[in-house]
């Protein structure tokens, strides 16, 4: 084993949505819109991924919602849709990777924490739906900090909060983009994209599984 592998770590950081938790609007919009391709085309078009990460950053959802109704009002029924029925988003929790988290936090070799790019307004339904997050040694909201992945800032407010140094600390996000910004503050990082390809590289760093996810 290389000497990045055999690297021993403190703590562990989760992202949620998508590693832990199964969200996409899709599972909304599908029933709102007759075709997928509509589905797309508003999802790309009108409530867009930059404008959801603004509520991520603090942006109330009134706020965020009476500006894309001003701006699209043929639309006005679908964008109230989105935090009027965002409950529908969720898919529930991705068990093999909470699975994971478990056996992690069974391990006591490791603190875990969550740093999570969520809306401060929708995140409480989160907590009591998923009794999982309870788990966690603490979690870091972007939308309570008024600031989101990848900004710097946000990674070092999780190493200050918690008293917790950046060269002892894994980060697991879905998305690449928050991998690099990990990357720049020091942060070691795998991209997600499955439970299984979790398993393995965190069996290659040397974090500890059992046998019965490490094989």
């Amino acid at each position: 084993m290389n000497n990045a592998a055999a690297k021993q770590y403190s703590n562990l950081v989760f992202d949620l949505g998508a590693v832990l938790i199964d969200w996409n609007p899709r599972y909304l919009y599908n029933k709102i819109f007759t075709t997928a391709a509509e589905t797309e085309f508003f999802l790309q078009n009108i409530c867009t991924s930059d404008w959801n990460e603004e509520q991520d950053a603090g942006r109330s959802l009134q706020e965020a919602t009476e500006l894309l109704v001003s701006q699209h009002p043929e639309y006005e029924a679908q964008i109230r849709a989105y935090y009027g029925r965002w409950q529908e988003m969720l898919g529930g929790p991705i068990e093999e990777t909470v699975a994971i988290l478990r056996e992690l936090k069974e391990s006591k070799r490791y603190k875990i924490y969550a740093l999570t790019n969520w809306s401060n307004e929708t995140f409480p339904l989160a907590l009591v739906l998923y009794p999982f997050l309870q788990l966690f040694d603490g979690i870091v909201v972007s939308g309570r900090e008024k600031m989101r992945k990848p900004n710097a800032a946000f990674y070092d407010l999780l190493l200050q909060r918690y008293d917790i140094k950046a060269c002892d600390t894994l980060f697991i996000d879905d998305n690449e983009r928050n991998i690099r910004g990990a990357e720049a503050c020091g942060i070691d990082g795998i991209h997600f994209i499955s439970p299984l390809q979790l398993k393995e590289i965190l069996t290659e760093k040397a974090v500890y599984l059992s046998t019965s996810l490490s094989n």
